[in-house]
């Protein structure tokens, strides 16, 4: 898609607004038969859905779960099977780690384990930052022959680690079952020339667990997406545009950051990032705007703190429309169903808004609803070429 687009960019004027609600879609709750986004009072977005066109998105392949990563990068424009990214490689850029080619990062999790070593909290209860600082303090102590060591901290019970010097690669499994009651799972080299790698990974975690033992809830580390530093199209190059990110969380801001967005500062919360928003609307053409709430709590299968986060997202709506955003998209990175406690495989709604949209059916903005608009379901990285066309960003394809 980036070649047969890039082409066919032309300038323009016009401003877009991507807000992306990390984890969007859910599932009906048993009770009740009515997802998240048909239980909660949304009066702005549904009114926004009665006036675009709507559909689903499928950010990968069907039955396949994404992470943040590859569904943002989707959103982005780019085809998460061909430019695949680590998250370790997110979170380091998104605290502004000076990440260099040939390092390895991997995104860490604080967690809890028993006195058998069993996983009982993979987020070791969300312990707060500070406490983060403190433990990625202690495990700064360790050294390991073969490579320099980073252990740097990032927000709530998540960190990263980077591992600098010789020839090291990030071909290797994880070690977060991501299940509670088993134990953490040694690193893996998945192809050979990543055994002395997995080496280095495996001596890391067996000193972190003597150092944390008595850390409670957060006495055991769990480690995800090894990667190395990719090299990527630059988004505002391939799109035409002056492309910023307001988003609090630093893996969203680092994956704006590898794409070639500016990562705007913003404070923690969703109303610091509309003052942000507000604050540079006449420098950017186009603003990606992240919103992490729907995330947390579909994520800690809390259906009841969803519905208030999409609530809490939906009064801001009125205040993106009185920017007059001549194209605004709403959708999801993935869905994270409450009654599964985790992401989900199942297709996330989507409306584009424009004077160019045409008409749709779609009067609500919910999975049901969305699965009858006119977009119909499509690949997220799909997504962007209907942005650009509906900002009249795009000349004819041919004669």
């Amino acid at each position: 898609m980036l070649e047969l687009i890039a082409p066919l960019v032309v300038p323009n004027s016009t401003k877009i607004v991507l807000l992306s609600l990390d984890g969007l879609a859910g599932l009906p709750r048993p009770e009740t038969k009515r997802s998240e986004l048909e239980t909660a009072r949304l009066p702005h977005l549904h009114a926004l859905a009665a006036e675009s066109a709507c559909g689903l998105i499928i950010h990968v392949a069907p039955g396949i779960t994404p992470g943040s990563g590859p569904g943002h990068l989707g959103l982005f424009g780019y085809d998460p099977l061909r430019y695949r990214v680590g998250r370790g490689v997110l979170e380091a850029l998104g605290i502004e780690f000076d990440l260099r080619p040939g390092d390895v990062a991997a995104r860490g999790n604080f967690c809890t384990v028993d006195d058998r070593g069993l996983i009982t909290d993979r987020r070791a209860g969300r312990i707060p930052t500070d406490v983060c600082v403190r433990l990625t303090d202690r495990l700064r102590a360790i050294r390991l022959s073969g490579a320099d060591l980073f252990v740097e901290p990032v927000k709530e019970h998540r960190f990263v680690l980077v591992l600098r010097g010789g020839s090291l690669s990030g071909r290797l499994s994880e070690t977060d079952p991501q299940a509670l009651g088993t134990a953490p799972l040694p690193a893996r080299p998945l192809d050979p020339a990543a055994a002395p790698t997995a080496d280095l990974v495996n001596r890391f975690v067996g000193e972190a667990r003597g150092l944390l033992a008595d850390a409670a809830p957060a006495n055991m580390v769990l480690l995800r997406g090894f990667d190395r530093l990719p090299e990527l199209p630059g988004f505002p190059a391939t799109f035409g545009l002056r492309a910023a990110a307001v988003a609090a969380y630093p893996m969203y801001r680092g994956l704006a950051k590898l794409v070639g967005m500016e990562v705007l500062k913003t404070g923690a919360g969703f109303a610091d990032e509309m003052a942000t928003l507000r604050q540079h609307w006449e420098a950017y053409d186009f603003f990606f705007l992240h919103y992490k709430d729907t995330d947390k709590a579909g994520e800690d299968g809390d259906f009841d703190g969803k519905v208030a986060a999409l609530e809490r997202l939906d009064a801001f709506v009125p205040e993106i429309r009185a920017l007059e955003p001549d194209v605004l998209v709403v959708t999801g990175d993935h869905a994270s169903p409450a009654v599964l406690r985790g992401h989900g495989w199942q297709p996330v709604p989507v409306l584009i808004w424009s004077r160019y949209c045409g008409a749709d059916p779609v009067t609500t903005f919910t999975e049901r609803a969305c699965a009858l608009g006119t977009l119909g379901l499509l690949p997220a990285h799909h997504l962007m070429p209907l942005v650009l066309a509906n900002a009249l960003r795009l000349t004819k394809f041919g004669a």
